[in-house]
């Protein structure tokens, strides 16, 4: 591991204190999530806080009233104009990085951070020990690994929480009255674009595959975003020995004296590994003479479900914490309590000799391949929203398992096309169908398709919001259609 470190956007001229920010002039960029608990936050630190927001809708002027009782002032409809004065840009991470905002904050030499590095710069406010951080980031696997490794700490007795993507705010764990001994923190590539500061204590790129491309540019700046959350690790980068691109940026990050690179493979792992043997996940990492010991952390089968992508999902979560000095045994028994979130090829009932697996958070081509591997004989409900993605290899590689396709959403053709090019032979049925009975149609279309033995599987390979407010939404009407057949 080497290299440039290299930074992002322009550093805060002080210390790192919340106090420093006491009357500056801080924009908060965009409503919701993460921005209406910046503003608050802010204006409790004795910042003037503007926030601008593009959208002008009933919800927004709520929050805008609300933040307004704080003397927090809020200009909608206007996303795009630096206001007069501003010093520090606080943005939603969605915000794209190519609005003209950003550009006159570059121009005006005005930094921007994002909530995360926010969360990051005030974890010690007021003297307070610093909970140390364990970062997931990935194109897949991200949740659910962050929610693992939780588990696991959980189990090894240690005061902890899944934060940040996940759902749970970052500011809120780190201000709040629990004091935490350290943090499972799950990073998108938004966050991390706009995170310069952050250093773990150990992390992991699970994998790495073209996604949010629309967002980030080209698949460089997205693996360079990623690769982000390996900058000044202290312990741990852990990668997949699978995915040279993961290894690659390990080699890329500048990190801290004594920091080591840990892979984890579904094969048997080598000195500095995690891996499998004989059905038994094993550490070769962080035991004494790893050239000719390991250490048996859990069996394959306290991993649910037990199908190869999890398994890896495990694996990472569990080198990351045997950085953090956990016990073997609190490996196997945080994997054991673990319980998936809904939505992620998750069982959803047999009718007929057929099973049907809902895993709507499949959003992306390289998420469904991960899917579509784990089942020798596959209808495949598919479609969506491709957010520039193309689908001849995720086609290509799950070629021999596909009984047969149902494709909906609004980007459908893109996949139809590419199963004419490289599987022709295999039966296709195209929904051209947004309204609410559509996924029953989907399913009642698979259901015909499908022979005793085959699992019908909801992978979509694409965003939901063409036709679902989200994945879950998605997931939930399949889970009824299938309920509707059984």
């Amino acid at each position: 591991m080497g290299g440039e470190q290299v930074t992002h956007g322009q550093e805060w001229r002080g210390p790192r204190q919340g106090g420093d920010l006491r009357g500056k002039n801080v924009t908060v960029a965009g409503l919701g999530v993460s921005g209406v608990p910046a503003a608050k936050v802010l204006a409790g630190l004795g910042a003037h806080v503007t926030v601008v927001n593009d959208g002008d809708d009933e919800r927004a002027r709520a929050q805008a009233a609300e933040l307004a009782e704080l003397g927090v002032t809020v200009r909608l409809g206007d996303g795009d104009t630096l206001p007069d004065g501003a010093e520090l840009i606080v943005t939603a991470p969605g915000w794209r990085p190519d609005k003209p905002l950003f550009a006159a904050a570059r121009e005006a030499g005005v930094p921007v951070w994002g909530d995360v590095e926010l969360a990051w710069r005030l974890r010690d406010l007021d003297g307070r020990t610093p909970a140390p951080w364990l970062c997931v980031t990935g194109t897949n696997g991200k949740t659910t690994t962050t929610r693992m490794l939780a588990s696991i700490l959980e189990a090894a007795g240690l005061r902890t929480a899944a934060v940040g993507n996940i759902g749970v705010s970052l500011l809120d764990a780190v201000l709040g009255d629990t004091e935490y001994d350290v943090l499972a923190v799950e990073l998108s590539s938004y966050q991390l674009h706009w995170a310069p500061s952050l250093r773990a204590h150990s992390a992991t790129v699970l994998n790495l595959a073209p996604d949010h491309l629309d967002w980030h540019g080209s698949m460089e700046a997205y693996a360079a975003d990623k690769g982000r959350v390996y900058e000044g690790n202290q312990v741990a980068c852990v990668y997949n020995v699978a995915d040279k691109a993961t290894e690659d940026l390990v080699r890329e990050a500048d990190v801290e004296e004594g920091c080591r690179a840990i892979g984890f493979t579904l094969g048997t792992p080598g000195p500095s590994q995690v891996g499998v043997v004989d059905g038994i996940l094993v550490d070769r990492a962080f035991v004494e003479n790893r050239q000719k010991n390991a250490q048996e952390l859990a069996e394959v089968s306290d991993v649910r479900p037990s199908v190869p992508h999890n398994i890896a999902n495990a694996l990472a979560a569990a080198a990351l914490a045997r950085a953090f000095g956990v016990p073997a045994g609190a490996v196997r028994d945080g994997l054991r309590a673990f319980r998936p979130d809904a939505h992620r090829i998750a069982h959803v009932a047999d009718v007929d000799g057929v099973a049907y697996v809902d895993d709507s958070k499949a959003t992306n081509t390289h998420a469904a391949e991960a899917s579509l591997a784990s089942y020798e004989s596959v209808v495949w409900i598919a479609g969506g929203l491709a957010k520039g993605a193309t689908f001849d290899e995720l086609v290509t590689r799950a070629a021999g398992r596909l009984r047969a396709v149902v494709l909906i959403g609004a980007d459908r053709a893109l996949i139809r096309e590419a199963l004419e090019r490289h599987v022709p032979e295999v039966p296709v049925v195209e929904l051209d169908r947004t309204d609410e009975g559509a996924m029953a149609a989907a399913v009642a279309e698979a259901r015909a398709l499908a022979q005793e033995g085959d699992t019908v599987l909801l992978a979509p390979a694409c965003a939901s919001m063409d036709m679902f407010v989200n994945y879950n939404a998605r997931g939930e009407a399949f889970e009824r259609a299938v309920g509707e057949l059984a």
